[in-house]
């Protein structure tokens, strides 16, 4: 049966919650004032204006975990391929034996740019913060990205700790040049004690000193609303994960999906996004995935 509440491609069943990311409900949906209405609005005749964006190609990158399997036989190889297919830049997410270095050495010898590492939550709490920082330095990379927070922090007292804390790492981090940035998953996305847990660390985070990689696949799963966030908190966005979401729920190649990325990225500029890193969670073929999501991107237009 048809349902007029159900968006994404005909015949997905998905639902409106489970697909937030459709900018044009957003549009609908999210009510803004003074100057951010009127930025909004420019965004949405820009939109409508034959959809002539596109993503610069020094903006494709590829998250590295998509990649765990090839790096772990082949570290600068699985490089090499990546820059041949067209990727310009990648997201560090395990080192597979090399240090901070080595791996410099690799992607300048490939022709790619480390924009971002991974580094766990625990780097903060255990001292290890600045050692952090100085390999990201190593790398090349701009962000340092917490990606996860631990289980038993899944609560609002414990997202408002990760916020204060988030703010005093950002603070080292901006004096090294760096700046730190959280990625989401869906339990970020839950409403614990009536409070939306991510909420709490975009409205509780100081903006000069932490900012977001945001992971779309979740933000939808979890029914959060990309589109809406660029929107309501500009330029806190600089890197996302684009990971689309097979009408069963599951993972998918991008461009394969039902997730509406054309429609997110119309708000792209506004949330300040520099950065576009593909990513798949469990590919069944990680360099025909790589390429397959890397020819949807460089194609598309929004």
């Amino acid at each position: 049966m048809n349902d007029p509440t159900r968006i994404g491609r005909p015949g997905t069943g998905v639902s409106r919650r489970s697909l937030l990311g459709g900018a044009l409900g957003a549009t609908a949906a999210v009510a803004v004032v003074g100057g951010a209405a009127t930025s909004a609005r420019a965004d949405d005749l820009a939109g409508a204006e034959h959809a002539k964006r596109r993503i610069p190609p020094s903006g494709i990158g590829m998250h590295l975990y998509t990649m765990r399997g090839p790096l772990a036989q082949d570290f600068e190889g699985t490089l090499e391929q990546l820059a041949a297919i067209g990727y310009a830049t990648v997201g560090v997410s395990g080192r597979h034996g090399h240090d901070a270095a080595q791996i410099r050495g690799m992607l300048d010898r490939t022709g790619l740019k480390a924009v971002l590492e991974h580094v766990g939550y625990d780097a903060i709490t255990s001292g290890r913060w600045e050692q952090a920082i100085e390999d990201v330095r190593t790398l090349g990379g701009k962000w340092i990205v917490i990606p996860s927070l631990p289980s038993s922090m899944h609560n609002p007292a414990g997202y408002r700790e990760a916020a204060r804390r988030f703010n005093e790492a950002g603070l080292t981090a901006r004096s090294a040049g760096l700046k730190l940035l959280f990625h989401n998953h869906e339990p970020d996305h839950r409403v614990v004690e009536g409070e939306l847990l991510y909420d709490i660390l975009v409205g509780e985070t100081d903006p000069a000193l932490v900012g977001f990689e945001f992971d779309l696949y979740w933000a939808a799963k979890g029914g959060g609303d990309p589109a809406s966030y660029f929107r309501e908190h500009p330029r806190r966005f600089p890197a996302l994960h684009v990971k689309d979401m097979a009408p069963n729920g599951d993972f998918a190649d991008v461009g394969s999906g039902v997730l509406d990325f054309a429609g997110m990225f119309r708000y792209a500029r506004r949330g300040g996004v520099k950065q576009w890193l593909v990513e798949h969670d469990a590919p069944a073929d990680p360099f025909l995935t790589a390429r397959n999501s890397y020819a949807h991107l460089a194609a598309l237009r929004y």
